[in-house]
């Protein structure tokens, strides 16, 4: 079930997005890969509310930007809250560092409830508190019945750093989790276990010397 983006934003958020990014049946059916999506407008709306919130004037976050490596002009700022300038992955990280936030805060729209539907682009409805375990790096954005525990286990062995991965990922990632144990577990188990485990050095480097420089043989 397709839902409108604007349904899960504030007033504020649901007059912009609307007006930047009219949702038509056609659009709700299928996006061209060029054609922006419920995320950027959410990106849209998300810098602009913090923004505002932060009390930093177009001019303000632009100095900053530019101060972080990242330079983007305040006119250029304007039209990216106004859905009207495309946002790459450096811009999102620039805007996320300037603002002080997550990206993820940028990326998913703010809603009341952890039970409303959000749009995200490729990914169609879906709630909003599957939607932030996902952008937090907590679950699989989708699971398969009886295969629950094996899918966070691969989510985590392919999107987490060894030191970030549990042995069953969070207790509570998955809500409603079959009681029945999957086969694949323990070789994934085993498989995130290998990884983790630091390598030996080679020979030559034990001999070379250690992390103060000095022989240890």
């Amino acid at each position: 079930m397709q839902v409108s983006l604007s349904k899960n934003l504030p007033l504020k958020q649901n007059q912009l997005a609307q007006s930047t990014f009219p949702m038509t049946d056609q659009r709700k059916t299928s996006r061209s890969a060029v054609e922006a999506g419920p995320t950027s407008a959410a990106v849209a709306c998300n810098v602009r509310r913090v923004r505002e919130r932060r009390g930093y004037s177009t001019y303000q976050m632009s100095r900053l930007l530019k101060e972080g490596g990242r330079p983007i002009s305040p006119a250029a700022i304007s039209k990216l809250e106004r859905g009207e300038r495309r946002v790459d992955v450096d811009d999102l990280t620039a805007l996320a560092s300037v603002l002080g936030i997550s990206p993820a805060a940028l990326l998913l729209p703010l809603t009341d409830s952890d039970k409303e539907l959000v749009e995200v682009t490729g990914a169609s409805a879906i709630l909003a508190t599957v939607a932030w375990d996902w952008a937090l790096g907590r679950r699989p954005l989708r699971v398969t019945p009886g295969k629950e525990q094996t899918e966070l286990l691969e989510y985590q062995l392919y999107s987490l750093p060894p030191w970030l991965r549990g042995p069953v990922g969070p207790r509570d990632a998955l809500r409603d989790r079959s009681p029945l144990r999957d086969p694949r577990v323990g070789e994934l188990l085993e498989e995130i276990a290998a990884l983790a485990t630091p390598r030996p050095l080679p020979e030559h480097h034990r001999k070379q010397g250690g992390t103060d420089g000095q022989g240890m043989d």
